[in-house]
C-alpha cells in the first residue's frame, strides 16, 4: 500500500484507497468510523486531512456515540469545525438513528422486549430522562407515541397527570410508559416504583390499563409486567 504523509489532502491519495471510492466499490461496512466521518467533513484543515480530522473527533470525544452525545456547540470549538460540518455530522447520526427504529419497530405490545428494542436509539446518547407513553388501541394497536418529559426528572403525578391527559383525549384502551435511566442501569428507583403505583391506581379509576412500565438502560431493560409489579 502507498504510505501517505499525514497532511496529504485526501485528493493526493491513491484512488482506491480514498474514503468516498472505497464506499462505492466496497460498501460502507467496510470503513473505518474515521473514515466514514471524513467522508461527512469533506475537506480538512491546515496539515490535518479529513480522516485525521474524523481521528481527533473519535479520540477526543469518545468515538461516534460520543459525538452523539456531545452538544453541537461543543463540537464546534473544534479546530475546522464549524456550523456546516457539525449540523451534517449530526443531522447523519440521527438518520441513522430512524433507520435503526424503523427496522425494530414492534409489531406486538404485549412484548417488553420488543419495545425496549424499539426504544433503545432513541435513548442511547441520551444524557438527561426522558419519559415516553405508548397509547394504544383495545387491540394494542399503537395509536400514539407521546413524550411526556424531558430533562430532570419532576414528581410522579406531573407525569401520571399528563399520561392520563393524553389517554383520555385519544380514548385510549392502554398504555405502555417507558423512560431512560442515563447511568445505564434499569434498575427500578423507589421513585420509580412509587410512580408505577400510583399510574397503576389512576388508569384504574379512568378504565384504562397500563400495560407496562418500562426502564431502559444500556442495552438492557427492566419491565414491571414481567417482573409482576403491574399486578401487584
Amino acid at each position: 500500500m502507498t504510505k501517505k504523509p499525514n497532511n496529504f489532502s485526501i485528493k493526493q491519495w491513491p484512488e482506491g484507497e480514498r474514503p468516498r471510492e472505497k464506499l462505492i466499490q466496497f460498501g460502507a461496512e467496510l470503513l473505518t468510523d474515521a473514515e466514514l466521518l471524513a467522508i461527512l467533513l469533506r475537506i480538512g484543515n491546515e496539515g490535518a486531512s479529513a480522516i485525521d480530522m474524523g481521528r481527533d473527533l473519535i479520540a477526543r470525544l469518545g468515538g461516534l456515540q460520543g459525538i452523539d452525545r456531545a452538544h453541537a456547540e461543543d463540537i464546534m470549538q473544534i479546530k475546522g469545525l464549524g456550523l456546516a460540518k457539525t449540523a451534517q455530522l449530526k443531522a447523519a447520526i440521527e438518520i441513522g438513528k430512524r433507520v435503526r427504529r424503523l427496522d425494530v419497530k414492534p409489531v406486538s405490545f404485549d412484548s417488553a422486549g420488543a419495545i425496549a428494542r424499539y426504544c433503545y436509539p432513541k435513548f442511547e446518547s441520551k444524557r438527561y430522562e426522558q419519559f415516553l407513553a405508548f397509547l394504544l388501541d383495545g387491540q394494542n394497536n399503537l395509536l400514539a407515541e407521546r413524550i411526556i418529559s424531558e430533562g430532570i426528572p419532576t414528581q410522579s403525578v406531573v407525569y401520571i397527570r399528563k399520561v392520563m391527559e393524553e389517554a383520555l383525549r385519544l380514548s385510549a384502551s392502554a398504555v405502555v410508559v417507558v423512560h431512560n435511566h442515563p447511568s445505564g442501569e434499569a434498575t427500578p428507583s423507589p421513585q420509580d416504583i412509587e410512580t408505577t403505583q400510583k399510574m397503576k391506581q389512576a388508569a384504574e379509576v379512568l378504565e384504562i390499563i397500563l400495560q407496562d412500565h418500562i426502564i431502559i438502560g444500556r442495552e438492557c431493560y427492566y419491565s414491571f409486567m414481567e417482573h409482576g409489579k403491574i399486578l401487584d
